[in-house]
């Protein structure tokens, strides 16, 4: 039947681009990136993402609103070490701003538990 109900479900789109060639082959971002670090947008809300590559459009939008490098990768359905190499380009070029958990000593950040727990309560 052409261009018809073939009584079968559509397959779920799968990419056709692979993680490497999203990152140019690299498997490690320039500088180190936790995964727990927030990320957050610093292009304004109006202006026209279409010149960017997918990935970057898609991190641009949805950090409008603070998230963790994790969270993205969660969101994006994309390897960590892709999300983090890519978030970590998109800072050098100035699109985004990273916010690195301050570990001093060893000691775990309070601030980053507290806001886990907020999290966790919610749930």
């Amino acid at each position: 039947m052409a261009g018809g109900w073939t009584g079968e479900p559509p397959a779920e789109q799968s990419s056709l681009v692979r993680p490497y060639a999203v990152t140019g082959g690299r498997t490690a971002p320039r500088v180190q990136l936790a995964m727990e670090a927030l990320v957050s947008s610093v292009i304004a809300a109006h202006v026209d993402l279409s010149t960017m590559p997918p990935e970057r459009q898609a991190i641009t939008s949805l950090c409008r609103q603070v998230r963790s490098v994790a969270e993205i990768s969660a969101m994006l359905r994309m390897p960590l070490g892709v999300t983090r190499v890519v978030i970590a380009d998109m800072a050098a070029e100035g699109l985004v701003q990273v916010h690195q958990p301050q570990l001093d000593a060893g000691k775990p950040d309070l601030g980053l538990l507290e806001r886990v727990l907020s999290g966790l309560r919610r749930l």
